[in-house]
Protein backbone atom coordinates (compact mmCIF):
# COMPACT_ATOMS: atom_id res chain seq x y z
CA UNK A 1 0.00 0.00 0.00
CA UNK A 2 1.36 3.54 -0.75
CA UNK A 3 2.31 5.63 2.04
CA UNK A 4 0.21 8.89 2.92
CA UNK A 5 3.91 10.11 3.58
CA UNK A 6 7.41 9.08 2.50
CA UNK A 7 10.28 11.31 2.84
CA UNK A 8 13.58 9.72 1.41
CA UNK A 9 17.26 11.76 0.98
CA UNK A 10 16.00 14.61 2.53
CA UNK A 11 18.77 17.26 3.38
CA UNK A 12 17.36 21.01 4.51
CA UNK A 13 19.69 23.61 5.86
CA UNK A 14 17.85 25.68 8.24
CA UNK A 15 21.05 27.74 9.92
CA UNK A 16 20.91 25.11 12.69
CA UNK A 17 24.28 23.27 14.19
CA UNK A 18 23.65 21.03 11.16
CA UNK A 19 21.33 20.70 8.23
CA UNK A 20 18.02 18.81 9.05
CA UNK A 21 18.94 14.73 7.45
CA UNK A 22 15.90 12.28 7.18
CA UNK A 23 16.89 9.14 5.28
CA UNK A 24 13.43 7.28 5.01
CA UNK A 25 10.41 7.91 6.82
CA UNK A 26 7.40 6.48 5.99
CA UNK A 27 4.11 7.17 7.73
CA UNK A 28 0.61 4.51 6.42
CA UNK A 29 -2.95 5.55 6.55
CA UNK A 30 -3.30 3.66 9.81
CA UNK A 31 0.22 4.59 11.61
CA UNK A 32 0.19 6.54 14.90
CA UNK A 33 4.17 7.36 15.06
CA UNK A 34 6.30 9.18 17.52
CA UNK A 35 9.65 10.63 16.60
CA UNK A 36 12.31 11.39 18.97
CA UNK A 37 15.56 13.73 18.29
CA UNK A 38 14.80 16.66 17.38
CA UNK A 39 14.34 20.23 18.78
CA UNK A 40 11.56 22.89 18.46
CA UNK A 41 13.28 24.10 15.45
CA UNK A 42 13.94 21.26 13.50
CA UNK A 43 10.44 20.40 14.52
CA UNK A 44 8.94 23.05 12.94
CA UNK A 45 11.25 22.75 9.71
CA UNK A 46 10.22 19.19 9.19
CA UNK A 47 6.34 20.35 9.61
CA UNK A 48 6.89 22.62 6.75
CA UNK A 49 8.65 20.07 4.60
CA UNK A 50 5.69 17.94 5.07
CA UNK A 51 3.29 20.36 4.16
CA UNK A 52 5.28 21.47 1.42
CA UNK A 53 5.40 24.91 3.01
CA UNK A 54 8.99 24.77 2.22
CA UNK A 55 11.17 22.35 -0.15
CA UNK A 56 14.05 20.20 0.97
CA UNK A 57 17.62 20.99 -0.45
CA UNK A 58 17.80 17.48 -1.68
CA UNK A 59 16.00 14.49 -1.73
CA UNK A 60 11.62 14.38 -1.91
CA UNK A 61 9.23 14.62 -0.09
CA UNK A 62 5.58 12.79 -1.70
CA UNK A 63 2.26 13.33 0.23
CA UNK A 64 -0.75 11.88 -0.50
CA UNK A 65 0.89 9.98 -3.56
CA UNK A 66 2.93 13.39 -5.02
CA UNK A 67 6.11 15.13 -4.56
CA UNK A 68 6.02 18.59 -2.71
CA UNK A 69 8.12 19.74 -5.59
CA UNK A 70 4.95 18.84 -8.22
CA UNK A 71 2.70 21.84 -6.01
CA UNK A 72 2.01 24.10 -9.11
CA UNK A 73 0.32 26.95 -7.65
CA UNK A 74 -1.46 28.51 -4.62
CA UNK A 75 -4.68 26.43 -4.91
CA UNK A 76 -2.67 23.20 -5.28
CA UNK A 77 -0.85 23.88 -1.91
CA UNK A 78 -4.56 24.68 -0.53
CA UNK A 79 -5.65 21.65 -1.84
CA UNK A 80 -2.83 20.18 -0.13
CA UNK A 81 -2.68 21.21 3.32
CA UNK A 82 -6.70 20.95 4.02
CA UNK A 83 -5.65 17.25 4.10
CA UNK A 84 -2.93 17.76 6.94
CA UNK A 85 -3.87 18.69 10.51
CA UNK A 86 -1.22 20.53 11.97
CA UNK A 87 -0.65 20.62 16.00
CA UNK A 88 1.84 23.66 16.93
CA UNK A 89 1.81 26.23 18.93
CA UNK A 90 2.22 28.31 16.24
CA UNK A 91 -1.16 28.07 15.18
CA UNK A 92 -2.46 30.88 16.77
CA UNK A 93 -5.41 30.93 19.22
CA UNK A 94 -7.22 33.86 20.32
CA UNK A 95 -6.84 34.19 23.75
CA UNK A 96 -9.69 36.82 24.28
CA UNK A 97 -12.47 34.75 21.89
CA UNK A 98 -14.24 32.02 23.32
CA UNK A 99 -13.38 28.42 22.61
CA UNK A 100 -16.55 27.90 20.50
CA UNK A 101 -15.37 31.17 18.41
CA UNK A 102 -11.76 29.70 17.97
CA UNK A 103 -12.98 26.21 17.00
CA UNK A 104 -14.98 27.72 14.54
CA UNK A 105 -12.93 29.39 12.70
CA UNK A 106 -12.30 26.73 10.40
CA UNK A 107 -15.45 26.98 9.13
CA UNK A 108 -16.10 30.84 9.00
CA UNK A 109 -14.49 34.07 9.91
CA UNK A 110 -18.30 34.62 10.66
CA UNK A 111 -17.61 34.19 14.27
CA UNK A 112 -19.11 37.17 16.69
CA UNK A 113 -21.69 35.66 17.21
CA UNK A 114 -21.12 32.57 15.41
CA UNK A 115 -24.67 31.09 13.78
CA UNK A 116 -26.24 28.58 15.04
CA UNK A 117 -24.85 25.56 12.89
CA UNK A 118 -21.76 27.14 12.90
CA UNK A 119 -21.83 26.41 16.82
CA UNK A 120 -23.07 23.08 16.50
CA UNK A 121 -20.28 22.27 14.53
CA UNK A 122 -17.92 23.73 16.80
CA UNK A 123 -19.53 22.09 19.66
CA UNK A 124 -18.94 18.48 18.05
CA UNK A 125 -15.08 18.96 17.74
CA UNK A 126 -14.89 20.40 21.44
CA UNK A 127 -17.33 17.48 22.97
CA UNK A 128 -14.79 15.26 20.77
CA UNK A 129 -11.54 16.60 22.04
CA UNK A 130 -12.46 16.54 25.76
CA UNK A 131 -12.88 19.95 26.45
CA UNK A 132 -15.66 19.85 29.55
CA UNK A 133 -18.87 21.95 28.35
CA UNK A 134 -18.49 24.53 31.40
CA UNK A 135 -15.39 25.50 29.55
CA UNK A 136 -17.10 26.33 25.91
CA UNK A 137 -18.07 29.81 26.60
CA UNK A 138 -14.87 31.18 28.44
CA UNK A 139 -12.19 32.62 26.45
CA UNK A 140 -9.43 30.15 25.22
CA UNK A 141 -6.36 32.54 27.43
CA UNK A 142 -8.53 31.08 30.20
CA UNK A 143 -7.49 27.66 29.82
CA UNK A 144 -4.86 25.62 31.31
CA UNK A 145 -1.97 24.21 28.32
CA UNK A 146 -3.86 21.12 28.25
CA UNK A 147 -7.18 22.90 27.46
CA UNK A 148 -5.44 25.12 25.07
CA UNK A 149 -3.85 22.08 23.33
CA UNK A 150 -7.06 20.70 23.13
CA UNK A 151 -8.51 23.36 21.12
CA UNK A 152 -5.60 22.92 18.77
CA UNK A 153 -6.17 19.55 18.18
CA UNK A 154 -10.26 20.53 17.93
CA UNK A 155 -9.03 23.28 15.16
CA UNK A 156 -6.69 20.43 13.01
CA UNK A 157 -9.33 18.12 13.22
CA UNK A 158 -11.67 20.53 11.78
CA UNK A 159 -11.32 19.74 8.13
CA UNK A 160 -11.10 15.92 8.44
CA UNK A 161 -7.43 15.40 7.23
CA UNK A 162 -6.37 12.41 6.93
CA UNK A 163 -2.79 13.06 8.68
CA UNK A 164 -2.31 14.88 11.58
CA UNK A 165 1.30 16.31 12.44
CA UNK A 166 2.16 17.57 16.15
CA UNK A 167 5.00 19.95 17.11
CA UNK A 168 6.45 18.83 20.67
CA UNK A 169 2.81 19.16 21.80
CA UNK A 170 3.81 18.06 25.22
CA UNK A 171 6.17 21.05 25.93
CA UNK A 172 4.15 23.34 27.84
CA UNK A 173 2.66 20.40 29.79
CA UNK A 174 2.67 19.82 33.36
CA UNK A 175 4.12 16.41 33.81
CA UNK A 176 1.05 15.02 35.62
CA UNK A 177 -1.13 16.07 32.74
CA UNK A 178 1.32 14.21 30.27
CA UNK A 179 0.31 10.80 30.46
CA UNK A 180 -3.64 11.16 30.63
CA UNK A 181 -3.77 14.00 27.89
CA UNK A 182 -1.62 11.67 25.56
CA UNK A 183 -3.57 8.50 26.50
CA UNK A 184 -6.57 10.72 26.17
CA UNK A 185 -5.51 11.72 22.18
CA UNK A 186 -4.31 8.51 21.09
CA UNK A 187 -8.15 7.15 22.06
CA UNK A 188 -9.40 9.99 20.06
CA UNK A 189 -6.99 9.21 16.67
CA UNK A 190 -7.83 5.22 16.91
CA UNK A 191 -11.37 6.06 16.98
CA UNK A 192 -10.96 8.72 13.46
CA UNK A 193 -8.28 5.87 12.52
CA UNK A 194 -6.27 8.70 11.58
CA UNK A 195 -2.92 8.60 10.78
CA UNK A 196 -0.38 10.54 12.74
CA UNK A 197 2.84 11.88 13.30
CA UNK A 198 3.87 13.06 16.84
CA UNK A 199 7.57 15.24 17.25
CA UNK A 200 8.34 14.95 20.05
CA UNK A 201 11.07 15.11 23.11
CA UNK A 202 8.74 13.69 25.58
CA UNK A 203 9.77 9.86 25.84
CA UNK A 204 6.44 9.49 28.56
CA UNK A 205 4.49 11.02 26.13
CA UNK A 206 5.76 9.64 22.91
CA UNK A 207 5.20 5.82 23.88
CA UNK A 208 1.59 6.98 25.39
CA UNK A 209 0.48 8.86 22.36
CA UNK A 210 1.62 6.76 19.37
CA UNK A 211 1.45 2.87 18.51
CA UNK A 212 5.59 3.15 17.67
CA UNK A 213 8.11 5.35 18.87
CA UNK A 214 11.07 6.01 16.69
CA UNK A 215 14.29 7.96 16.93
CA UNK A 216 15.54 10.27 14.48
CA UNK A 217 19.60 10.26 14.41
CA UNK A 218 20.67 13.74 14.23
CA UNK A 219 23.93 13.25 12.21
CA UNK A 220 23.26 10.80 9.88
CA UNK A 221 19.42 11.32 9.47
CA UNK A 222 18.74 7.16 9.70
CA UNK A 223 15.98 6.70 11.78
CA UNK A 224 15.49 3.62 14.24
CA UNK A 225 12.25 1.57 15.37
CA UNK A 226 12.43 0.39 19.29
CA UNK A 227 10.29 -2.96 18.96
CA UNK A 228 9.16 -2.80 22.23
CA UNK A 229 8.69 0.56 22.21
CA UNK A 230 10.99 3.88 23.82
CA UNK A 231 12.19 1.73 26.58
CA UNK A 232 12.68 -1.36 24.96
CA UNK A 233 16.39 -2.93 24.68
CA UNK A 234 15.78 -3.91 20.77
CA UNK A 235 16.13 -1.15 18.14
CA UNK A 236 16.00 -1.81 14.10
CA UNK A 237 16.88 0.87 11.51
CA UNK A 238 14.53 1.71 8.86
Amino acid sequence: MTPLLELSAIIKNYQGLRPLRVASLAIGAHDRVALTGLDGIAAQVLADLITGATLPDAGTVTIFGRSTASVADAAEWLSLIDRIGIVSERAVLLPALTVIQNLAMPFSLDIEPPSAALRERAAALAGEVGLAQVTWNEPVGALDPAGQLRVRLGRALALNPALLVWEHPSAALGRDHVGPTAHAIRSLLTQRDIASLTLTADQTYATAVADRVWALDAVTGRVHESSRGWFGRRHRTL
